[in-house]
C-alpha cells in the first residue's frame, strides 16, 4: 500500500497537465510461447479542454516500444505504427486488441500473469506519466470470448 500512497502523491505534485489526463483498466499481455514481442492496452481519459495526443511509450523491459493501430488491407488484418493517439478534450480512447495498442518490442524476458510492466507515457505536451501495469494472460479469456459466439 505504501508504494500506491507514494505513486499517487508524485501524480499530484506533478503539475496541472496530471489533472487533464488519466489511465485506467490498463495492462500488459503476457508474452506468446517463444515470442518477444506483446501489446499493453488501456483506457486514456482526457477530462481538459484541449485535445492531447499520446506520442511515445517507453519501458525498460523492452528493446523498442510503439504506437499501433490496426487496419483491414486486402482482407487481411495488419498492423501498422502510428505516430501518435490522440485523445480529444473531454474524451476516452481505449487501446484494445484488434485497435490501438502500443507494441513493446523485444521483451528482455518473458512475462507471466502477475508479473508487472513498468511503461512511461509521453504526451504531446512535453508531460510524462509513469505507470506499472499488471500482465495478465488473455489467453484463455479470447477462447472463452470466442466459445460464447458460436
Amino acid at each position: 500500500m505504501k508504494k500506491l500512497g507514494y505513486f499517487f502523491g508524485l501524480v499530484l505534485l506533478s503539475g496541472a497537465g496530471w489533472a487533464q489526463m488519466g489511465v485506467s483498466e490498463g495492462y500488459v499481455r503476457a508474452t506468446p510461447p517463444m515470442g518477444p514481442n506483446t501489446a499493453a492496452f488501456m483506457r486514456l481519459q482526457n477530462s481538459g479542454e484541449q485535445e492531447r495526443a499520446l506520442v511515445a511509450v517507453l519501458s525498460p523491459q523492452a528493446e523498442k516500444v510503439e504506437l499501433h493501430t490496426v487496419l483491414e488491407q486486402d482482407g487481411v488484418m495488419q498492423m501498422r505504427e502510428v505516430e501518435r493517439i490522440a485523445v480529444p478534450a473531454g474524451e476516452t480512447v481505449s487501446l484494445q486488441p484488434g485497435g490501438l495498442h502500443i507494441m513493446l518490442l523485444g521483451v528482455k524476458q518473458p512475462l507471466a500473469e502477475g508479473d508487472e510492466v513498468s511503461l512511461e507515457l509521453r504526451w504531446d505536451n512535453g508531460d510524462t506519466e509513469q505507470l506499472t501495469l499488471p500482465v495478465k494472460d488473455i489467453r484463455h479469456q479470447i477462447q472463452a470470448a470466442h466459445g460464447q459466439h458460436h
